[in-house]
C-alpha cells in the first residue's frame, strides 16, 4: 500500500498542498482532480520524492522511502511527468536505458535490456523508431516513451501527470488502453488529471483537489461525479 498522509508542501510562505491525504494499493487505479493550480503535480512530485515535503509522510507497506527520486524509484515509484521530458537527443533505446538506470548501477544489464525489448513489444510504434532521436517522436510517441521509461524501473506504483495533455482522442484512448492492462497486471496506478472524464473511465476512485486541499473523496461509479465534474470543468 503506498500512502501518502497530511503531506504539505510549501515553497516559501506558498502552501501549494496543505495536509493532503491519499493511498493506493497494488493493481488499483485511482485519480487526483482538480483545476489548474491545484496542486495535482506538487502532491504527484512530494510523492515521487523530487520536492521537500514540509510536513507529513509518504510510506509504501508502513516503511519511509528515502526522500529522494532515487530512493522512491528503490522503493517502487516511479513518475511520468507533465510534458513528456523525453531526452529530445538521445534515441529512444537511449532513454529507456535512463528509465533503468538505478538497477543498470545494481548490475542489472541483462534484466534491462530484456525489459526494453518486452517495452517494444508493449508500445510498437517506439520498436519501428528505436533509433530515431526522441525529439522527432510525435506528441502521441513521446507519452508512451515517458511512460515505457518509467516501467524500466519495474515500479510497483506508477504515477502519472497529466498524461493526456494535448494528445488527439485517439491516443488517449490508447494510454486508457494501457493503463488498464498496467493494472491487470498489479501495478498501482495514480492519475493526476485535468481531463476528468478521462481519469474517471479509468479510475475506481480519487480524490477532488482543490488550493492543495482535498476536498473530496469518490468512486467513479458514485452519482457525485457529475458534480464534481460540472464544478470544476463544466457541464458535459
Amino acid at each position: 500500500m503506498l500512502q501518502a498522509r497530511d503531506v504539505t508542501v510549501a515553497y516559501g510562505d506558498f502552501v501549494a498542498v496543505a495536509g493532503a491525504s491519499l493511498e493506493i494499493g497494488p493493481g488499483e487505479s485511482v485519480f487526483v482532480v482538480g483545476a489548474n493550480g491545484a496542486g495535482k503535480t506538487t502532491l504527484l512530485s512530494a510523492i515521487a520524492g523530487l520536492v521537500p515535503i514540509r510536513s507529513g509522510e509518504v510510506t509504501i507497506d508502513g516503511t519511509k522511502p528515502r526522500r529522494t527520486a532515487t530512493g522512491a524509484i528503490e522503493r517502487g515509484i516511479a513518475l511520468v511527468p507533465e510534458g513528456r521530458r523525453v531526452f529530445a537527443p538521445l534515441t529512444v533505446e537511449e532513454n529507456l536505458e535512463l528509465g533503468g538506470y538505478v538497477r543498470l548501477r545494481r548490475g542489472e544489464r541483462s534484466e534491462v535490456e530484456r525489459d526494453k525489448e518486452r517495452m517494444m513489444e508493449r508500445f510498437p510504434s517506439l520498436h519501428m523508431r528505436r533509433q530515431q532521436p526522441a525529439g522527432r517522436l510525435s506528441g502521441g510517441e513521446q507519452q508512451m516513451l515517458a511512460i515505457a521509461r518509467a516501467l524500466m524501473s519495474r515500479p510497483r506504483y506508477l504515477l502519472l501527470d497529466e498524461p493526456t495533455m494535448g494528445l488527439a482522442p485517439m491516443i488517449v484512448d490508447e494510454i486508457g488502453t494501457h493503463l488498464e492492462a498496467l493494472v491487470r497486471e498489479g501495478t498501482g496506478i495514480l492519475i493526476a488529471e485535468e481531463n476528468a472524464r478521462f481519469a474517471f473511465a479509468h479510475a475506481t476512485r480519487g480524490y477532488v483537489l482543490e488550493g492543495g486541499r482535498v476536498v473530496a473523496k469518490e468512486r467513479t461509479d458514485s452519482i457525485a461525479i457529475e458534480g464534481v465534474t460540472a464544478a470544476f470543468f463544466g457541464p458535459r
